[in-house]
C-alpha cells in the first residue's frame, strides 16, 4: 500500500530518520486516498475543518494521540498502522 507514497523518502534516505509527523501525514494520505476519502470528508469524521487534515498531511501538525486515535479510527485503521515505518523499507540510509 505505501509502495508509491514511500519511494521518494526510500530514495533519500531511511524512513526512520523522517519526522514522526511527517510519516504519520504520508500514511494518513495514502490510507485516506485508498479509500476515496476526502480531506473534507475525514475532516467531517474527526470534527475537524479541511485545512486542518491538510496540515496534518503535510506533516505540520503535531498532533496528540488523542487525535491519531480518532483519524484511524475515522479511516477504519489500526493507529499503529499510521505511525510505523512501512514493511520494506530500508532502514539503511
Amino acid at each position: 500500500m505505501y509502495h508509491n507514497t514511500w519511494r521518494f523518502a526510500r530514495l533519500t534516505g531511511s524512513l526512520l530518520f523522517m519526522e514522526i509527523k511527517k510519516r504519520f501525514g504520508l500514511a494518513v494520505r495514502e490510507y485516506r486516498r485508498s479509500l476515496n476519502v476526502s480531506q473534507e470528508e475525514l475532516a467531517m469524521r474527526i470534527g475537524a475543518d479541511q485545512a486542518y487534515v491538510s496540515r496534518i498531511e503535510a506533516g505540520q501538525m503535531n498532533v496528540t494521540l488523542e487525535t491519531v486515535e480518532q483519524v484511524a479510527a475515522a479511516l477504519g485503521a489500526d493507529a499503529a498502522e499510521l505511525l510505523k515505518v512501512p514493511v520494506g523499507v530500508s532502514k539503511e540510509t
